[in-house]
């Protein structure tokens, strides 16, 4: 049976909750964030995004592009209790429900509880229960699987509502530029093209085995994405993959010894929160982001579990070694420990998608 799959996206979640709940930011440039010197933009109204200002973006950058901007400290607490009252939407038609975040997440309605036929009816429902109930706008992709229906709703935001059909697919991949595929960020942008690929039709004339050989495992993915295949169904429950945490300094660091210590508390607090989840995994992954904003990834993975302080910070130590910067300040240390370690499938643990995203940091 093919499936009917709906993408749910919120409109500027974190700006657009703060000014739903305070009439004198409604209409203005918004930020939530820190104006800090080092802080970071953790979400932009639409009045913002006119003027160039980005999440993720610094906040000096920002108050540039545009000096009148009106920052807000964030409320996480409140964005989770919002979170959750969209969720109970979405459980009025399906429960096969797949969170990305707080404020986008995946619905398999191909069954549903209203016996609606139309996904896109579903759709149309439930974008009218947020802004009648919630007073937020939400916007809508539908599709015959999650990629498709990930593109369609940012096809057109904000209030969007866009459906692809399995006959309009090919014909919507090959004008879809390459920057728009799930999975290509400005990196692997980059690198596709300086291998002459712009679109989703250059994508498709791609062999699988070039792909692979330039992108590894992801390859594979966008050469069944340029096809329009995506058989990955829904899951309203995942497995752990990580525990991590990241740490953003107050200076930037290029000292061997300040990093160390930084590296040595970074380490502890991951410690405390694989007890605290139980989780074990036997890959260390060390991120070192520098005072410009570029950052460097390394990874080892051994036969063990990894779970004690003792077997993490002389890994992280040695994958520290590998990168330079004494002439290049740390600002950002971050650990995680990845690959679950299990005997069989069996002892797997699942469990829900937690919204505690306790570790949500501004200053990044």
């Amino acid at each position: 049976m093919e499936r009917k799959i709906i993408h749910i996206d919120m409109d500027a979640f974190y700006a657009s909750v703060e000014q739903r709940d305070n009439p004198e930011l409604r209409g203005i440039p918004l930020a939530v964030g820190h104006a800090e010197e080092r802080g970071v933009v953790a979400a932009a109204s639409y009045e913002a995004r006119k003027f160039g200002v980005r999440s993720a973006m610094s906040s000096q950058r920002a108050k540039r592009l545009c000096p009148q901007l009106t920052f807000v400290p964030g409320r996480m607490d409140v964005y989770k209790a919002v979170s959750r009252q969209i969720h109970e939407i979405f459980h009025e038609y399906t429960d096969i429900v797949e969170p990305l975040s707080l404020d986008e997440a995946f619905l398999d309605v191909t069954e549903n509880k209203q016996n609606i036929p139309l996904a896109v009816d579903i759709a149309k429902a439930i974008k009218l229960k947020i802004r009648e109930e919630l007073h937020l706008i939400a916007s809508a992709g539908v599709s015959y699987n999650k990629f498709l229906a990930k593109i369609a709703s940012d096809y057109r935001k904000p209030d969007g509502l866009c459906t692809i059909h399995p006959s309009q697919a090919e014909e919507f991949i090959k004008r879809l530029p390459i920057e728009s595929f799930w999975g290509i960020g400005p990196v692997t942008a980059q690198r596709m093209h300086s291998l002459g690929i712009h679109n989703g039709e250059q994508l498709r004339a791609c062999s699988q085995e070039m792909l692979t050989r330039q992108f590894g495992k992801a390859g594979i993915l966008y050469y069944e994405f340029s096809r329009g295949i995506d058989l990955r169904p829904v899951e309203a429950v995942r497995i752990r993959k990580s525990v991590g945490c990241e740490h953003t300094l107050e200076k930037d660091i290029s000292q061997q010894s300040s990093v160390i210590i930084e590296l040595y508390h970074v380490a502890t607090e991951l410690i405390e929160r694989l007890q605290r989840t139980g989780f074990k995994g036997n890959t260390l992954t060390l991120k070192i982001k520098f005072h410009d904003f570029n950052q460097k990834t390394r990874s080892i993975t051994q036969s063990h579990e990894l779970t004690t302080l003792a077997k993490i910070l002389p890994l992280a130590k040695g994958l520290l070694k590998d990168i330079e910067y004494t002439t290049h300040p740390i600002r950002l240390i971050g650990l995680s420990v990845s690959n679950p370690y299990e005997k069989n499938e069996e002892k797997a643990r699942w469990e829900q998608l937690s919204f505690e995203f306790s570790d949500w940091d501004y200053s990044k």
